[in-house]
């Protein structure tokens, strides 16, 4: 019996799309050929790599209900124009599906089987469709109950206590409680967070990843309100709670989004091939589980058990990328991680402002992760994401 030695997995490159809001400028475009833009991109911004020596691309996608259906990653090999040996397999963990098929494929290459791979995730939130079950008995008369399958739960199983299937902002309130989050604290996050996005934007630190799609009039995400006040969050009505007890709104939590990101992952063999220098390696992962109606505190136990993997601390952070799908949720896991410098949280903004497309987020941050570090030239950053239905996942890469 032949022994495998673990290999090194690389970070190439990573790109994506600007982020469109619902409804907004990506509303026209199918999640499919989204995926296809990202994978297509990763290619051509590395001519040195035979596209035939891409032994995988795994794609994250949350939805899978509409024209993301039958394996979008497959699709997007053959919309791409890759050759039709590349194969292609979607994954969906929720709202970690993307950094899922970040850390499936590179387990794949550490394990030798693969040496190239592709690694990403796409969600059209906007392009979600309505669903109806198949009736019970043959020809019905009466009405029948259509899903929207854009967001939350649906056609929920009545063994499931009613306490895990509460709407996903009733679970951002319950952590406000737990953590003492107030209101005035959720809304400055979040206008934090749209200041650094912004920011970001302005100083050029998004032009090395984001590659538009063509023919649509979007050069940046969609969705930073530079000009966003407390005066204006304050504003806003409770979008859960109605009875004066309520914190979470639609500004201090993560819109509706569309979009798609990829990462060009390889071992040593594969980067020799690419003829370039990696953004970063990635070191250990994560995922873990958790009360469902505390879905947001997932990555609390998923990035610690992840940088002791990699024999890491909380100090040894240059960068933690942690998905903001409330201010709230976000601001709880700071609480439980008394020693880590908030400072190197979500420095060039977070969800709040820049969006959360579900499937493609994870593979967005990991990204980010990968090009902060690169432009550092040495740390140690993270990926993090909450998951719907209590689970956390999260990724540590180094430089």
């Amino acid at each position: 019996m032949s022994i495998r030695t673990v290999r090194d997995v690389y970070v190439v490159d990573a790109v994506r799309t600007p982020i469109g809001k619902f409804g907004g400028a990506l509303a026209g475009v199918r999640p499919d050929d989204l995926a296809a833009h990202v994978v297509r991109a990763l290619v051509d911004r590395t001519p040195d790599l035979d596209p035939a020596r891409i032994d995988d691309v795994v794609f994250g996608d949350a939805n899978g209900a509409g024209e993301d259906n039958r394996d979008v990653a497959r699709m997007a090999v053959l919309l791409a124009g890759l050759p039709v040996t590349v194969p292609g397999v979607t994954v969906n963990r929720l709202c970690g599906s993307g950094l899922e098929a970040v850390i499936q494929a590179a387990r794949a290459i550490a394990l030798g089987d693969a040496s190239v791979a592709i690694a990403g995730g796409v969600e059209s939130m906007s392009r979600a469709p309505w669903v109806v079950q198949k009736p019970e008995r043959a020809f019905p008369a009466g009405h029948q109950q259509m899903w929207s399958t854009t967001l939350g739960w649906r056609m929920t199983n009545p063994r499931m206590p009613a306490e895990w299937t509460g709407s996903l902002g009733e679970g951002a309130e319950l952590i406000a409680d737990k953590y003492a989050v107030t209101r005035e604290a959720q809304d400055a996050f979040a206008l934090e967070s749209h200041r650094k996005a912004a920011a970001a934007w302005a100083a050029g630190l998004y032009d090395g990843e984001v590659v538009p799609y063509g023919g649509v009039d979007l050069a940046r995400d969609e969705c930073i309100r530079e000009g966003s006040t407390p005066e204006a969050l304050a504003k806003l009505k409770p979008a859960f709670r109605t009875d004066g007890r309520g914190t979470v709104t639609a500004g201090n939590a993560s819109p509706l989004n569309d979009g798609a990101a990829a990462l060009l992952l390889t071992d040593e063999a594969g980067l020799a091939a690419t003829g370039r220098e990696p953004l970063a390696r990635i070191s250990a992962s994560a995922v873990t589980g958790i009360e469902p109606q505390l879905f947001g505190l997932g990555p609390v136990d998923a990035v610690q058990r992840a940088l002791g993997k990699a024999g890491r601390g909380f100090g040894d952070l240059s960068v933690l990328e942690l998905n903001e799908a409330f201010a709230a949720q976000v601001l709880g896991c700071l609480a439980a991680w008394p020693e880590l410098d908030p400072a190197v949280v979500n420095p060039r903004g977070g969800a709040i402002a820049i969006g959360h497309p579900l499937g493609a987020s994870g593979a967005r941050l990991a990204g980010s992760v990968a090009h902060q570090l690169a432009a550092a030239g040495s740390g140690t950053g993270m990926a993090a994401l909450c998951i719907g239905v209590g689970q956390g996942i999260a990724l540590v890469l180094e430089r």
